[in-house]
């Protein structure tokens, strides 16, 4: 679950254990996804890139709450840390809505203030530089050019968008919009520790050892976060 960048299906996991219910070896690897988060973690800083997507199904052009109302589809805040031209460290989040005052939210929980953020040209975006950071908006190639190549104005976290997407569907696919929270820590928990996959092992187990109990109900119902 730590090592492979795939990750690990509950499936296979049964059949790797031998574990006689799937339902004993999904509550498994969800009590690990949910000791995936260090709440003392050091915020994104430098240079970030932001972006949103849809998990679960197209729903283009629907932002405010009262469009998502209902909606199978679950949307996704995304930042990224520019390392050069490499990609740093990720951070993902369901959120209810793509308001101004919802990224704000999200960049004070997530990106160190003072730090620069790259954008596409969303008016939702507008209100960063309002709260301590410097913003950069630039306007994004429309789909079909990108399709035939022209560059995004936010290329790591597109790629990470494109990497977490494949994953749900390739190792999961699919995930229910209730549990997906904990599927975003899980991505983001190894992609923060690509480089160093037997330390993501150590740093799981020192997080899972500090965690208290969670029943299955808590999990079945999208309760427990901690």
């Amino acid at each position: 679950m730590t090592t492979d960048k795939r990750g690990l299906s509950a499936l296979l996991l049964q059949r790797q254990l031998g574990i006689g219910r799937y339902e004993t070896a999904w509550m498994i690897l969800h009590k690990l996804r949910r000791a995936m988060i260090n709440h003392a973690r050091e915020p994104l800083w430098g240079e970030v890139e932001l972006d949103e997507t849809w998990v679960g199904g197209t729903q283009a052009g629907l932002r405010g709450s009262r469009q998502l109302k209902g909606r199978k589809a679950a949307l996704v805040l995304a930042a990224v840390e520019r390392r050069g031209r490499g990609t740093g460290r990720v951070r993902m989040e369901v959120i209810p809505d793509f308001t101004a005052a919802t990224i704000r939210e999200f960049a004070a929980r997530n990106v160190r203030p003072g730090a620069t953020i790259y954008t596409d040209g969303l008016k939702s975006f507008v209100g960063l530089a309002e709260v301590g950071y410097k913003h950069s908006p630039r306007t994004q190639p429309r789909p079909l050019e990108l399709r035939q190549g022209v560059k995004s104005v936010v290329p790591l976290v597109d790629r990470a968008i494109g990497n977490l997407q494949n994953w749900l569907v390739g190792t999961h696919h699919g995930v229910s919009r209730a549990q997906l929270p904990v599927y975003l820590d899980e991505f983001v928990f190894r992609h923060n520790r690509r480089g160093k996959p037997m330390a993501a092992f150590q740093t799981l187990l020192g997080l899972g050892t500090g965690r208290g109990p969670t029943t299955y109900t808590q999990i079945s119902h999208g309760l427990a976060t901690s």
